[in-house]
């Protein structure tokens, strides 16, 4: 059970804003086990099904990502991070009552048990770095939005040496977040300005170094030329302000 303390810490931030305008209650993890994850990592990665949260084999970094729905370069690794490492945790946990929680509600649940079990403290900061735009290109998106009744599963795999995403319900962060598993150097931040969900196709050849030791092919095509012939989408190398989530402080959790 998470300490009343605690909760009532975290509605008094989420309660704040512009208008000083009330908050819905939070809901919190009515039981939740930690443990380090034991043996070899087959999956890892966060699921939800029903009221239930579960973690497998994800380090403490992976787990904060989740539950503040960040990228990676949001995190800047720092001395409080070492305590607890590269250890991965595999958690189990289900929430109060009994209606389904929204995935910002499990976000939220898991913030107050990073808080709780892993001690975590952490400060907002913006910071100055170099990023990609992902602007509209000038013929405008080359993709439609979505159907009402359109499968929100997407696709994700590799075809000979290319990378093909296709997503029949994709959000802008989630054509992001295909866009920047292309090894990018730098983070990519929309700016295209499309807030509804949209039907996606994107082949791709990936810079890995297999890719880069191996024979070309006829159907290679890099990131950038793909999202601007495939999406009608551009890249353009930037500086950009972006939020970082700094951690202030945490600690490996006690057993259960």
């Amino acid at each position: 059970m998470i300490p009343t303390m605690i909760r009532a810490g975290l509605l008094v931030l989420l309660s704040a804003g512009v208008f000083a305008q009330s908050a819905p209650p939070v809901r919190s993890f009515e039981v939740a086990s930690v443990k380090v994850h034991e043996g070899p990592m087959h999956i890892i990665g966060i699921s939800t099904s029903g009221t239930r949260l579960e973690g497998q084999a994800e380090m403490v970094r992976g787990l904060i990502m989740w539950a503040y729905n960040l990228k990676n370069y949001q995190i800047p690794t720092g001395p409080a991070y070492s305590a607890v490492g590269d250890t991965p945790y595999d958690i189990v946990a289900k929430a109060e009552g009994d209606g389904v929680p929204t995935k910002a509600e499990f976000r939220q649940m898991l913030q107050l048990l990073l808080a709780d079990r892993f001690k975590l403290q952490v400060h907002w900061e913006t910071r100055e770095m170099p990023v990609y735009n992902l602007v509209v290109g000038k013929g405008g998106p080359k993709f439609k939005e979505s159907a009402p009744d359109a499968n929100p599963m997407g696709r994700w795999g590799l075809k000979g040496r290319n990378y093909e995403v296709t997503m029949a319900q994709a959000t802008m962060s989630e054509v992001v977040d295909a866009v920047a598993n292309a090894f990018l150097d730098r983070p990519v931040v929309d700016q295209t300005g499309l807030t509804g969900t949209y039907e996606i196709k994107l082949t791709y050849t990936p810079a890995t170094r297999a890719n880069q030791e191996g024979e070309p092919s006829l159907d290679d095509i890099g990131i950038f030329a793909a999202v601007q012939e495939q999406l009608g989408l551009k890249l353009e190398p930037q500086k950009g302000m972006v939020a970082m989530l700094v951690i202030d402080h945490v600690e490996k959790p006690p057993g259960n």
